[in-house]
């Protein structure tokens, strides 16, 4: 009989406040990323530096841009770089992915992408991120990721939120042996027993809240964003959320494969 095993806890988050509320929590790892309402694009470099230092390990999101998921070549480049500077920058790895216009996985931009990310000589995880969920058959884009050497795929299962897409994160567990399923989309503490029944070997959340707007003054739209003054803030990580979501995790122990 295999030991028991705990999914993993992974927080998204934009800032070292939200890493450090991860880290006291319980959170195993943290996604970091900017623009976060956006769905998530690459931080600077001086952000890497000061999320790594909190002491999670650090996937960082590396997306050029909103939008659909179709690169053009210099955008690819432009990636490219930008996976070589976050790993330089302290992450223990990438979030990456790209589709070609037909909605299937572009392997060749994924591996390019992969490739820059071992450039340090150290050992890097390689996520394919939530365009796997846009793809034309997310079973199938899983199926191609253990001959690319990824390490997770993040996935709600091609739904709106992952606690609707069970069904087909357990065939991704199945499709793709040796990578870690990681469900994220919209998930919530209580979505977690279901998650874990269905084999995933992660949770991925973003824990958010609005904060409190600190503006003193007036208050005038400044991008598509901002429609509201209450609207026109940032998102921090919620305490209450990550320790819930690290609780159900430890109460749902399940005895399964390693991945």
């Amino acid at each position: 009989m295999n030991a028991p095993t705990v999914p993993a806890l992974e927080i998204a988050v934009t800032s070292p406040a939200g890493a450090r509320v991860a880290l006291d929590q319980g959170a195993d790892r943290v996604e970091l990323c900017t623009g976060l309402e956006l769905g998530g694009l690459t931080p600077s470099a001086a952000l890497v530096e000061a999320v790594a230092a909190v002491g999670l390990p650090v996937q960082v999101l590396v997306r050029c841009r909103p939008g659909d998921f179709v690169y053009d070549a210099e955008e690819i480049a432009l990636m490219a770089a930008e996976v070589r500077s976050v790993i330089g920058s302290g992450a223990s790895g990438v979030v990456v992915g790209a589709l070609a216009a037909d909605g299937t996985l572009d392997t060749e931009t994924v591996t390019r992408l992969a490739t820059a990310a071992q450039y340090a000589g150290r050992p890097v995880e390689v996520t394919l991120h939530r365009a796997v969920d846009v793809s034309v058959d997310p079973v199938a884009t899983a199926a191609l990721l253990p001959a690319l050497g990824l390490t997770r795929v993040l996935s709600s299962g091609g739904a709106a939120a992952a606690g609707q897409g069970l069904a087909r994160l357990a065939a991704m567990v199945e499709a793709a042996p040796g990578v870690q399923v990681m469900a994220g989309g919209g998930v919530r503490p209580s979505d977690i027993p279901a998650l874990t029944a269905a084999g995933v070997a992660a949770v991925h959340l973003s824990a958010k809240h609005r904060a409190e707007p600190r503006r003193g003054a007036a208050w005038v739209p400044l991008g598509a964003s901002s429609s509201a003054a209450d609207q026109d803030t940032h998102f921090v990580t919620d305490p209450s959320v990550v320790a819930e979501a690290r609780r159900m995790l430890q109460t749902r122990t399940t005895f399964c494969p390693s991945r």
